[in-house]
């Protein structure tokens, strides 16, 4: 098993990528791993799904993508949650792995 965080292919050409969410932050940006997840601090707040909204946008631009390539698939209301991306699997850890070691 690699390092890194938690991916998997999904059939249609993306990939499902495993976050761990810090809402209320100072920062926003890509933090590190924990339990292997892509932990993601936010700034807003943990209310009215404004969290995950900056959270989705957070990811798009650590991974270079446009914000309509990521979404949220599960866990709206818990701090791990599962992204969709518009990736395939091997290119998402290639740039997980860019934006980690920028982190």
């Amino acid at each position: 098993m690699s390092a890194g965080p938690r991916v998997e292919a999904l059939e249609d050409g993306r990939s499902r990528l495993w976050i761990r969410s810090q809402p209320g932050a100072r920062r926003s940006g890509v933090v590190g791993l924990w339990n292997d997840h892509l932990k993601v601090a936010v700034r807003a707040p943990a209310e009215d799904g404004r969290a995950n909204e900056e959270l989705l946008d957070v990811v798009s631009e650590a991974l270079g993508v446009r914000r309509s390539a990521v979404e949220l698939l599960r866990g709206s209301t818990a701090r791990t949650k599962e992204l969709g991306i518009a990736l395939p699997a091997d290119e998402l850890r290639t740039r997980l792995l860019a934006a980690l070691a920028e982190a």
